[in-house]
């Protein structure tokens, strides 16, 4: 774990740090925006499972809030495929189906506890598990969830720190996230700026 705090440490002190910064400003500014604004944001995550952020951003950027909630099952289908979806069957049928949960942002209100807005999106959102759903809330200016991606376990890995696993499962998800609260704690940062640290150590880059 030491020489990870190092690394993050490290790049805290470099224009990485000013990036990330900016990332994240821009996560609490969508904090403040519409219902419309969120669920665009949640089909975002929709495209991102089994596929990368490059596509789940192009498809945003393309299709927006209105052709996530106003094109047809078989245009989205159709859209999603052109646009570079491995899965865009069940990719199209999730955002169809997620269409009843337009108000995400007024339906999320009724929780104070981002753990428990997290477990209501696992059990009510189909195609968001565990990462996913952090993923979203983290977009949306949830700072407190881990975002357990195969790059963060990887970095967590290679320090010896999770052990090795076939699938993740609610238990070793949240074994992981206590891991990570650690590293939050020495590094004076939260579990989404964190995410953005690691994820930069292994690819480079700052998405979202």
């Amino acid at each position: 774990m030491k020489e990870l705090i190092q690394q993050v440490n490290q790049l805290k002190k470099t224009e990485i740090k000013n990036i990330i910064d900016k990332r994240m400003k821009e996560f609490s500014d969508l904090n403040k925006m519409s219902n419309e604004d969120w669920f665009s944001e949640l089909c975002f995550c929709l495209t991102t499972a089994n596929s990368s952020q490059k596509t789940g951003a192009k498809i945003q950027n393309e299709l927006g809030f209105s052709g996530y909630y106003n094109l047809s099952l078989k245009e989205l289908t159709i859209k999603l495929k052109e646009l570079g979806h491995r899965f865009y069957n069940v990719r199209s049928q999730f955002i169809f189906e997620a269409r009843k949960n337009k108000n995400i942002k007024e339906i999320l209100s009724q929780f104070n506890d981002d753990f428990e807005k997290r477990d209501w999106l696992v059990n009510n959102v189909k195609g968001l598990g565990m990462k996913e759903s952090s993923h979203f809330l983290r977009n949306t200016g949830h700072n407190n969830l881990a975002i357990l991606d195969r790059h963060i376990i990887r970095a967590l890995q290679e320090n010896k720190l999770i052990p090795e696993f076939k699938t993740i499962t609610k238990n070793i998800y949240l074994q992981s996230e206590k891991v990570l609260n650690k590293i939050c704690d020495k590094t004076n940062l939260s579990q989404g700026e964190l995410d953005l640290y690691l994820w930069y150590t292994k690819t480079g880059e700052v998405l979202k």
